[in-house]
């Protein structure tokens, strides 16, 4: 083969082998669009919102919970049967009152049997201090050794603790067998009775409340206030509530603490605020909304309530992240507007919420986001 002929060859070669390269890549590239295009249809669809955020100025309203300012569950101290009950649900009681009597046979013969324990290790003391005064006027006439009056002074001393031994058992016996009447800790209503005459009564903690009983008279009304306006709230400031069975009235509470730490987990502070219910407006266990008087100007987010996910942790909501991977967040509701709510915490007006998120979703799975909803305001 001639040089030029062999030259013409080799540029023939290198030119078929630079097609199928060719080939080969166009090919490979059009089969990776297709495992994308296969892998994005597989993903999940879904619709992504940001939440609305509002501007206020004026009032900050926020859900309250009302206690009782006591609030107490009666247990039995002692095991037994229930002999009788004074009180009943709704009744008014005195501190010291009693409410109950339980009657206790085998506490009793406890008792029985410790009174003559105490008896007998006052005679077994008596009669070994007799003994070793005794003792002490021998050793003196050398009638009995030194040994052996050491040997009686010990004997009473063991007799004398003995003695205070069983002189504690018999007080502990009747400080429980005191607590078979059940009294009022304080002045209050009793709100429950979960028991009745003949009723098998067990000591606590294994055994049943009995009776609870509440002090109305003041209600404690604890509100977490959101990080960026827990600023706002002073103790000894004034804020007004509204119940739902009192439509249209507002109340009057002072706030009297407020936590010094924010909540990991929904970034609020535990605010308590007292209320004066001497007239019993307000019953424990209501809920509340409150409002407190701020300056300047906050932020409000609010959502619409189909992309809430309601689990075992709480209320969520699910959000998508950068990488089109889910994240289910813990958000603390404000106002209910009906079709909308008002989120506390939890949310940023810049994070992507997915709407009617289905029940299977789970944290951590990759979506695709197939529209993103703009949401308008409300009146």
């Amino acid at each position: 083969m001639t040089p030029s002929l062999k030259k013409t060859f080799i540029l023939a070669l290198l030119a078929m082998l630079l097609l199928a390269g060719a080939g080969i890549l166009e090919r490979r590239h059009h089969l990776d669009e297709l495992e994308k295009t296969a892998h994005e249809n597989a993903l999940r669809q879904v619709i992504a919102f940001n939440p609305l955020a509002e501007s206020s100025t004026g009032t900050l309203e926020l859900p309250g919970n009302v206690v009782a300012f006591k609030d107490a569950a009666l247990y039995a101290r002692s095991p037994g049967y229930l002999r009788k009950w004074y009180a009943d649900i709704g009744t008014e009681v005195k501190a010291g009152d009693p409410i109950a009597k339980i009657e206790t046979p085998e506490l009793d013969q406890q008792v029985l049997q410790a009174r003559s324990d105490l008896a007998t290790a006052k005679a077994n003391y008596d009669l070994a201090q007799v003994t070793a005064v005794r003792w002490q006027s021998l050793v003196k006439t050398r009638t009995v050794s030194e040994q052996d009056l050491e040997n009686k002074l010990g004997d009473a001393a063991a007799k004398k603790a003995i003695l205070g031994s069983a002189r504690a058992h018999l007080r502990q016996l009747l400080a429980l067998q005191s607590f078979e009447h059940i009294r009022a800790p304080f002045d209050g209503t009793l709100s429950a009775r979960n028991v009745d005459i003949g009723d098998l009564v067990e000591a606590a903690p294994s055994g049943r409340e009995l009776f609870h009983l509440v002090d109305s008279s003041r209600l404690r009304i604890f509100v977490q206030v959101p990080q960026v306006q827990s600023n706002g709230v002073k103790v000894g400031m004034h804020a007004e509530f509204s119940v739902p069975e009192h439509p249209g009235r507002k109340f009057n509470a002072e706030v009297i603490q407020i936590a010094g730490g924010l909540d990991t987990q929904s970034r609020t502070v535990l605010v308590e605020l007292l209320f004066d219910n001497a007239m019993r407006a307000i019953h424990p266990g209501d809920y509340a909304s409150v409002g407190f008087k701020v300056k300047g100007e906050t932020i409000r987010l609010r959502i619409p309530i189909t992309a809430l996910v309601f689990r075992g942790d709480g209320l969520q909501v699910a959000t998508v992240g950068p990488d089109h991977h889910v994240h289910l967040v813990t958000v603390v509701p404000g106002r209910d507007f009906g079709k909308s709510l008002e989120i506390l915490s939890g949310l940023d007006e810049h994070d992507s919420v997915i709407d009617n998120p289905p029940d299977s979703i789970m944290e951590g799975e990759q979506v695709a986001i197939a529209s993103v909803r703009k949401l308008k305001a409300e009146p």
